[in-house]
């Protein structure tokens, strides 16, 4: 790969010289005689290295190592100078010039020169070439993960792109659901040039909702005073994201399940028929059919949206995901201007044992917290929210009394275990109780008796309630509103 110097010297002389002195096999030159031009050519294409005079028209040759700088320009500097001064030297490099050099100078130490200059930043993009590719390894659509649980994700993502089918997407509350909607559709070849149109069915009440789904005729009701085009004519061409359709009204339900069988809606208040070209994915985090057992879901929507499901897993299934993430989150810190920082390997591990019951939502806002009040360069366990430990298995103790009879001893330990296990198979589901009688073996029913027996409530395990038991996703949501 040829590698591009910028020789910016104001005497046309001084250019010819120093453009044939480095003329050589590998080496694109281009002269500039201002700061100006130079700054130019710098943003049009990367250039490897920059020999630049101080004393030049227009922009000079230290504000234009500034500008180079305060853009995060690529690109080794070089200064020379026929009439330098210590201190033109010193802020020189202490804005980052590789080296300064006195005019007259040698041409056999000027090549050396450049030649350390341009390994020295062969090597520097080689490095930063690496971590863009490892930060890039696991990323499908702008979605993290290397776990199996993910791939299986972006699997699933990968088949139904080319589809025009209906997706629901599952999974607890800051799992990323909204980023897998996005995948699917730039995902779409036939819809990713199209809209994205989103819209949070929980947000607003059923006459709203109507109307925003839909759009209404002016006249339509009190208030209409104009035209109003809805979400659906909206993501025409592209699609419609439904988030929280959990949480839709029974009555939208009935006119959404019409609109998707159908292929047709007309605005409130109107007559005329519009033909829905859109594809539809919604995403909820609630059991889509414990709601259709308890009447609040219809059955019918539910399998009409349900025609390829996708599960977010939470965080707590994938924390091998974790270490990926944490580096990404501070990355992104960096780039928003926030204070470059790195994490311990004891940070790491007590992050990685957490269950982190708000998900991937909760472990930005406490990486995004310990970058702010981190005072040194390295976040330390001490540095974590009080309730991010290590968690601590409680050890089983087989003290008994050899006095009692060994059935009434074996019933008892039996209770013990049966209860100990039930807490951890509802703490990992969140209270789920089919994928805890899946996890266990057993019927719902069996499960639900035993809760009963052993007084244990799965509500205490579900995400809402352990949401505002967490300091941690408390204080984090706190500080990002």
């Amino acid at each position: 790969m040829d590698r591009r110097i910028l020789v910016v010297e104001d005497s046309e002389l001084y250019c010819r010289q120093l453009t044939q002195m480095l003329a050589g096999p590998g080496r694109e030159i281009t002269p500039a005689y201002d700061g100006s031009s130079a700054l130019e050519l710098l943003i049009e294409r990367p250039y490897s290295l920059v020999i630049t005079d101080l004393a030049l028209p227009g922009i000079g040759g230290m504000d234009l190592i500034r500008e180079i700088r305060a853009r995060e320009l690529p690109v080794t500097i070089i200064v020379i100078s026929g009439q330098p001064t210590v201190e033109s030297a010193v802020e020189a490099m202490r804005l980052g010039a590789y080296d300064f050099m006195l005019k007259p100078f040698d041409p056999d130490r000027l090549e050396l020169l450049v030649r350390q200059a341009l390994e020295d930043r062969r090597l520097i993009d080689e490095v930063a070439d690496l971590n863009h590719k490892l930060r890039h390894r696991h990323a499908f659509h702008n979605i993290l993960g290397r776990s199996r649980r993910m791939a299986e994700v972006f699997a699933r993502v990968e088949r139904v792109g080319s589809s025009n089918c209906t997706v629901l997407i599952t999974g607890e509350t800051g799992t990323g659901k909204d980023l897998v909607a996005q995948a699917i559709h730039q995902s779409d070849v036939t819809r990713t040039g199209g809209p994205l149109v989103a819209v949070n069915c929980a947000a607003l009440p059923e006459h709203l909702l109507e109307s925003e789904l839909f759009g209404h005729e002016k006249g339509a009701f009190t208030g209409a005073d104009r035209l109003r085009i809805g979400r659906f004519e909206m993501a025409a061409g592209g699609t419609l994201f439904l988030d929280e359709i959990g949480e839709m009204p029974i009555g939208m339900q009935a006119k959404l399940l019409r609109v998707l069988q159908d292929g047709r809606f007309e605005r409130v208040g109107g007559t005329e028929p519009i033909q829905a070209d859109c594809r539809v994915i919604a995403a909820t985090n609630i059991n889509l059919a414990e709601a259709v057992a308890e009447n609040r879901f219809r059955e019918d929507l539910f399998y009409r949206l349900n025609v390829v499901p996708i599960e977010m897993p939470p965080l707590r299934d994938r924390l091998d995901d974790v270490p990926l993430l944490v580096h990404h989150f501070l990355h992104k810190m960096e780039e928003r201007g926030l204070p470059a920082k790195t994490m311990s390997r004891a940070t790491l591990s007590r992050l990685v044992r957490y269950d982190w019951p708000g998900n991937v939502r909760e472990l930005e806002h406490v990486i995004e917290l310990m970058v702010v009040t981190t005072l040194g360069p390295v976040i330390e366990p001490e540095n974590l929210p009080d309730e991010i430990v290590a968690t601590r298995e409680e050890p089983f103790s087989l003290d008994f009394d050899h006095f009692r009879p060994l059935q009434e001893l074996t019933e008892e330990f039996t209770r013990r275990i049966e209860r100990a296990y039930l807490l951890k198979v509802l703490e990992k589901y969140r209270g789920r109780i089919d994928r805890c009688a899946e996890h266990c073996g057993l019927s719902r029913r069996s499960i639900s008796e035993k809760l009963r027996r052993y007084e244990i409530d799965k509500a205490d395990f579900k995400p809402a309630h352990r949401a505002r038991k967490s300091p941690a996703l408390a204080g984090a949501a706190e500080a990002s509103s």
